[in-house]
């Protein structure tokens, strides 16, 4: 069976980066899992993606020696095992606020006795090279558990939820953390303000010896968070780095700017 390089990564205190998968182009995704990144993350929670659909991204992603993760739309039992059944090699976490939310995440990309995810499927074991028996005794030392804080609340509850058994990592969303530290009038957080948020994240999680990352836009900062500290980063997306370059193009082209303004921006 294979094993899960970036769960060793991340436990030997080694960076790992990787981008999100917002698209879901199956074509595109092979080109990225054989680009360099460590792994990549379908983006199950704000894309519409079906069960079916997500099998085949993880298995392309798979197949090409890179690791499948899915952030999936909720942290229940129903969604994480559905998405570690349809082949992920892990799963990260939205809004985990409380160690409650914590546990029951955990429990549910466990099997039992630590944790009480239900035996059946086969597309699992397909992706690690494995046979159904097999995966079933080594799933839970391979399977990536990595837990999402984004709201002042799940900082708060940060040191509960990043020592428990099983969390993996810690994942910082920016921009939900932004909007969940806005003031009762709407007012957003300072710079200032964000970033110290996310210097509490780090800390807290060096204090425990649990790993953290956060979503960068650009490779630059992700090194700047590298030499913070922090070890799982998530490099743009897909459709980020698509735009990215059109809009490039698109700059060059016309760099008197008559190019039309109705154009979409990420």
């Amino acid at each position: 069976m294979r094993t899960n390089p970036v769960k060793q990564k991340l436990r030997q205190g080694k960076p790992t980066f990787g981008t999100w998968l917002s698209l879901g182009n199956l074509h595109a995704t092979r080109v990225l899992a054989r680009s360099g990144f460590e792994w990549l993350t379908l983006d199950i929670e704000h894309s519409a993606f079906d069960w079916s659909h997500a099998a085949t991204i993880f298995a392309a992603v798979a197949d090409a020696g890179c690791v499948p993760l899915a952030r999936v739309p909720e942290g229940d039992h129903y969604c994480i095992k559905r998405v570690l059944d349809a082949g992920a090699w892990g799963i990260v976490v939205p809004m985990v606020d409380t160690a409650q939310q914590a546990r029951t995440a955990i429990a549910a990309a466990k099997y039992p006795p630590e944790g009480n995810r239900s035996v059946g499927g086969g597309m699992h074991a397909l992706n690690f090279a494995a046979e159904a028996g097999e995966y079933y005794q080594r799933a839970n030392d391979e399977i990536l558990v990595v837990l999402q804080t984004e709201s002042p609340a799940g900082v708060e509850n940060a040191e509960a939820i990043y020592s428990l058994p099983g969390c993996d990592a810690i994942f910082i969303g920016p921009n939900d953390l932004r909007f969940n530290m806005r003031a009762p009038d709407g007012t957003m957080p300072t710079a200032e303000e964000h970033e110290a948020m996310i210097q509490r994240v780090i800390e807290i999680g060096k204090r425990v010896g649990t790993p953290t990352g956060i979503h960068a836009m650009d490779p630059e900062s992700a090194l700047v968070r590298s030499r913070q500290g922090m070890q799982f980063l998530a490099v743009g997306s897909d459709l980020r780095m698509m735009n990215a370059q059109v809009q490039q193009t698109i700059k060059t082209l016309w760099p008197e700017g008559e190019a039309r303004k109705d154009l979409a921006r990420y």
